[in-house]
C-alpha cells in the first residue's frame, strides 16, 4: 500500500495536493473561474461598500433630491455578480467532470493492467463503487470544495477589509473569534475523515451484497433465501445509516458553532459600534454597512466548514484510488518480440500457490505439448486444472520452475506478443452488450474483414442462427449475451478464436454446461478450430478426450498419471476411476 494511503487519514494534505495535480491540464479553466470568483467578491463588497451613501443620503432630512446613480449602480453589480457566477460556475464543473473523467479513465486502465491476483482480492463491486462513486467524491473534493473554499473566504476577505476601513477597531475586537472558529473546523475536519471513510468501505460492501444476491436471484428464490439476504443486506444498510447520520450530526453542530460564533460577532458589533456612534467615530450608514458586511460574512464562514465533509469525503476516496493507482502491474519485462509462435510447451517442475492459501495449486508439474496435438487435463474438482491453463497467457506467475514456449521462458516475451499466441474457449463465455459481429471481431480483431467474419462464424456452425436473427450479424445480442442460449454463446466463443487464429488454444471446460443437442454443435465446431495448433483441454466429460493425444491426470496440484485414454484405462489408476464413475461401471477388485 502506498504511503499515501497509510498517512492520508491523519495528514490529508499530501493526498489533497497530489489530487490537485489532475487538474493541472485544466488551468485555463481554473483561472477563468478565480477571475469570476473575484469579481464576484467584488460585486458583493461594492454592493455593502454603497450601504453607507444609501443610508446617509436616504435618511438625511437636509436631501430635497433623489439620485438615480446609487439605484443603476446596485443593478449594476448584480449583473457583474450574475456574470461572474456564471463563468465561475461553468469553469469549475468543465474543470471537476473532467478530472472525474480522467481518474475513471486511469482507474479502469489500472485495473486492466493488474495482476489476476487482484481480481481474487478484491470483488468487482468494490472496484465498481470506485470507479463510480469514488471518482465523484474525488471531483467534488478537488474541484467543487476548491469552488466553495475560495469563493466563500474572498467574500470574508472582502467584507472584512471593508471593515477594517470603516472601524478597524470593531474589526480587530471580532476577528478575536478567529482562533476558536479555526480550532473547532479542525476537530470537524478530523472527525468527518474517520466517519467517510469508514461509509466508502460500506458503500463497497453495500453494493457486493445486493449484487451477489441479484445476480444469484434463481437460486435465492429456489432455496428461500430472501429473508436471510435481506437481513445481510439490512446490516449493512443500516451500519450505513449509522454513519451517515454521525456526519449530518457532525456538520450539524459545526453549523450552529458557526452560527453561535456569528451572532456573537454580531452582539460584539452592536455594542462596540454604539459606543463608537456616542463618541462621534461611527455614523448611521457606516454603522449599516458594518452590520450587512458581518450577516454577509456569516454564512460564508458556514461555507467554509460545512465544505469539510466535501473534502474529506473527496479525500478519503482519493486514497482509496491512489492505493489502486500505485498498485503494481503484471509484470511485463519481457524484451523477445514473437510474432507467431511454433506452440512447443514445456512445463519443467512448475509449482504455483495463491495468495493465502498454504496448499500450493500446482506441485511440481512437468510436461510438454507439441504443434497439431491435443493435451487433456483431467481431474477432480480442485486439482489444479484451470490454475495449470492461466500460467500460459501469465493471468499468474509460477511460484518456481519454469515454462517454455518454443524453448523460451514465458517471462522472456512480451506480453502482449504471448497473449497473441493463445486463443481461449471457457466455460463461462465471456461476451459483451454489443453486436455478434463486435463480439466476434473483438479487440485486437476488430479490423477483420465480413468475408473473414463470416467465414469464422460458419466455421463454429454458428451461422445457422445468426442468418435468422432481425438484423444478422448486426443483431445486439444484450448484457453477457442474455439474448442467446448457452450453445449460441459458446459457438460465438468458437466463432471468436477462429477469427483470432492463434497457435496455442486453450479450451475451459468449454462444452460442460450444454445439452446434448449444443454440445453436439459446438464439438464440431472445435474440430475445425483445433487441427495444426497446441490444444489444452480441460475436460469435464471424459467422453470429450478419448482422441486426445496426451491426457494429465491432476490430482491436489500434483501430476499423478499422464498417458493417452487408452494406456490410462490399462493401468487402472486415477483416470481409471473417474472415467467408471462417470460412466458409472463397477469398480473391478
Amino acid at each position: 500500500m502506498s504511503d499515501t494511503s497509510l498517512n492520508g487519514a491523519s495528514k490529508p494534505w499530501p493526498t489533497y495536493k497530489r489530487l490537485l495535480q489532475y487538474a493541472r491540464p485544466y488551468r485555463p479553466f481554473l483561472l477563468m473561474a478565480l477571475v469570476g470568483m473575484v469579481f464576484e467578491a467584488a460585486a458583493g463588497a461594492g454592493f455593502t461598500r454603497l450601504m453607507k451613501p444609501i443610508v446617509n443620503n436616504s435618511f438625511d432630512p437636509s436631501n430635497t433630491s433623489v439620485s438615480l446613480l446609487l439605484p443603476l449602480a446596485i443593478v449594476g453589480l448584480f449583473v457583474v455578480r450574475g456574470l461572474a457566477g456564471f463563468v465561475t460556475d461553468y469553469g469549475m464543473a468543465r474543470s471537476g467532470r473532467s478530472v472525474a473523467r480522467d481518474l475513471r479513465m486511469l482507474l479502469l486502465g489500472k485495473y486492466l493492467r493488474m495482476p489476476g491476483s487482484r481480481f481474487d482480492a478484491e470483488p468487482v463491486p468494490s472496484m465498481l463503487t470506485k470507479l463510480g462513486g469514488d471518482t465523484e467524491q474525488v471531483a467534488m473534493a478537488a474541484i467543487d470544495a476548491m469552488k466553495v473554499m475560495i469563493s466563500a473566504s474572498l467574500q470574508v476577505i472582502a467584507m472584512l477589509a471593508l471593515m477594517l476601513y470603516e472601524s478597524p477597531k470593531i474589526t480587530l475586537m471580532i476577528l478575536l473569534l478567529g482562533p476558536v472558529l479555526a480550532v473547532m473546523m479542525d476537530r470537524v475536519g478530523r472527525r468527518y475523515r474517520n466517519i467517510n471513510h469508514r461509509m466508502q468501505e460500506g458503500a463497497a460492501g453495500m453494493l457486493q451484497s445486493a449484487g451477489q444476491s441479484l445476480q444469484g436471484h434463481q437460486e435465492v428464490k429456489v432455496y428461500g433465501a430472501q429473508q436471510a439476504e435481506l437481513d445481510r443486506y439490512a446490516t449493512l444498510v443500516q451500519q450505513n445509516l449509522r454513519l451517515g447520520m454521525k456526519v449530518e450530526v457532525t456538520r450539524s453542530i459545526s453549523s450552529v458553532v458557526v452560527q453561535l460564533m456569528g451572532a456573537i460577532g454580531l452582539a460584539l458589533l452592536l455594542f462596540v459600534a454604539g459606543l463608537e456612534a456616542i463618541a462621534g467615530r461611527l455614523d448611521a450608514g457606516g454603522f449599516v454597512m458594518l452590520m450587512v458586511a458581518m450577516i454577509a460574512i456569516i454564512p460564508a464562514l458556514k461555507q467554509l466548514t460545512n465544505v469539510q465533509g466535501m473534502v474529506q469525503r473527496g479525500v478519503s476516496s482519493a486514497q482509496r484510488l491512489f492505493e489502486v493507482l500505485d498498485s503494481d502491474d503484471e509484470p511485463d519485462t519481457g524484451t523477445l518480440p514473437l510474432a507467431r509462435a511454433q506452440g512447443v510447451i514445456e512445463f519443467r517442475n512448475v509449482s504455483a500457490r495463491y495468495p493465502g492459501q498454504n496448499e500450493p495449486a500446482l506441485d511440481d508439474v512437468s510436461f510438454t505439448a507439441k504443434p497439431g496435438t491435443v493435451t487433456a487435463i483431467v481431474g477432480r474438482s480442485g486439482s489444479g486444472k484451470t490454475t495449470l491453463v492461466r500460467l500460459l497467457p501469465r493471468f499468474y506467475a509460477p511460484q518456481s520452475g519454469e515454462i517454455l514456449l518454443d524453448g523460451q521462458p514465458l517471462d522472456a516475451y512480451r506480453l502482449a506478443d504471448l497473449r497473441r499466441q493463445i486463443a481461449l474457449v471457457s466455460q463461462r463465455v465471456m461476451l459483451f452488450d454489443d453486436s455478434i459481429a463486435a463480439n466476434v471481431a473483438y479487440g485486437e480483431l476488430s479490423a477483420a474483414g465480413e468475408d473473414v467474419l463470416a467465414d469464422a462464424i460458419r466455421g463454429a456452425n454458428a451461422m445457422e442462427f445468426v442468418e435468422r436473427l432481425p438484423q444478422g450479424v448486426d443483431t445486439p445480442i444484450g448484457e453477457d449475451g442474455g439474448r442467446l442460449s448457452g450453445g449460441q454463446r459458446q459457438r460465438l466463443a468458437i466463432a471468436r478464436a477462429m477469427l483470432k487464429d492463434a497457435p496455442i488454444l486453450i479450451l475451459d471446460e468449454a462444452t460442460a454446461a450444454l445439452d446434448n443437442e449444443s454440445e453436439r454443435l459446438v464439438q464440431d465446431a472445435l474440430q475445425h478450430l483445433m487441427p495444426d495448433r497446441t490444444t489444452l483441454v480441460i475436460a469435464h466429460r471424459l467422453s470429450t478426450i478419448e482422441h486426445a493425444d496426451q491426457v494429465l491426470v491432476l490430482d491436489h496440484g500434483r501430476l499423478v498419471e499422464q498417458g493417452t485414454h487408452a494406456e490410462l484405462i490399462a493401468r487402472s489408476g486415477l483416470y481409471a476411476r473417474l472415467h467408471r464413475m462417470q460412466f458409472r461401471e463397477p469398480d473391478s477388485v
